[in-house]
């Protein structure tokens, strides 16, 4: 995996569906953009090494929205460095607070480390790093506190996980509140109102489709807004390869209690399908099983989606 330079100094480092993208400003006072997962965040400062960063020289940290995909090296750069970290005002609560289940550790049984979060991030401030500016717009939806980032100059939009090319993420009612369907359909219109060349998303590769993303993502709210369950299908596909992804690997027949004792998945099954915990695992494993999604080996369950 190699960074992108997209501007001058600026770099893209892509990462898989674990661990939320990243970006990383080359100078005498770098920034950074997201931190990806805890867990893997020895890969995290591997690629920051390689662009001749050193993580102890580390100046500023700006999170698009507190979910552990995106801030699981906070902690650690922030204890290295000494840096300062940026959040949404909702996030920068959020972390004060100490509030676990908004950075889904707790909800979702993750891994997130708390911070001192000493900036925020406001709707229409301008982030300026190095010769680079870009707009802030709250974004909220997939996160309470999301923000994305525009640059005008160059047409580039940081979306984080506020557009995807073709898909939407996970919309967490419980954590997110009751509007968030609403919240992310708000947000696609704020970004649809934006001169857009090419797109940097929270997840997956940068594409240049703007208007096609955008169509997508509102067909997909559409089919929420008019079938709750979908919401909740997805919700359980995505959470339950995420999970796959932090193990690595489970025994298969311990798989479905270990999903029983988290809040996350029974509460989901109970809120979007009755209550009926072991036919919808049995339902979903199948259709991963049929499509390869997740494989089984000598007893126990991976996925092949790429970390």
């Amino acid at each position: 995996m190699s960074a992108l330079e997209i501007m001058d100094n600026l770099f893209f480092i892509e990462r898989g569906y674990l661990n939320g993208n990243h970006f990383a400003y080359r100078s005498d006072k770098p920034v950074l953009i997201d931190t990806g997962y805890r867990t893997d965040f020895h890969e995290t400062e591997k690629f920051i090494s390689e662009l001749g960063i050193q993580i102890s020289d580390v100046d500023l940290i700006i999170s698009t929205h507190c979910h552990c995909d995106h801030i699981g090296g906070n902690r650690i750069i922030q204890d290295r460095s000494g840096c300062d970290i940026a959040l949404h005002p909702v996030g920068r609560y959020f972390v004060e607070m100490e509030d676990d289940w908004s950075t889904w550790s707790r909800y979702y049984s993750q891994e997130a480390d708390f911070f001192r979060c000493t900036r925020t991030l406001e709707e229409g401030d301008v982030a300026t790093i190095g010769p680079h500016e870009f707009r802030i717009i709250h974004t909220p939806g997939h996160a309470s506190d999301g923000i994305s980032m525009y640059n005008q100059k160059e047409k580039v939009l940081f979306s984080s996980d506020a557009l995807w090319e073709f898909d939407v993420p996970t919309l967490t009612i419980r954590i997110e509140g009751s509007t968030a369907v609403q919240s992310f359909k708000e947000s696609l219109e704020k970004l649809a109102a934006l001169d857009v060349e090419i797109v940097y998303p929270g997840h997956g590769k940068p594409f240049t489709d703007f208007e096609g993303a955008l169509q997508r993502s509102r067909k997909k709210i559409r089919e929420y807004l008019s079938d709750t369950q979908k919401i909740g299908q997805d919700l359980l596909k995505k959470i339950m390869v995420y999970t796959l992804l932090m193990k690595k690997s489970v025994p298969e027949d311990a798989f479905f209690d270990w999903l029983m004792g988290t809040y996350w998945y029974k509460e989901t099954i109970d809120f979007y399908f009755s209550g009926e915990h072991e036919k919808k695992y049995d339902e979903i494993m199948a259709h991963f099983l049929d499509r390869g999604v997740v494989v089984r080996k000598n007893g126990y369950l991976s996925t092949t989606v790429r970390p």
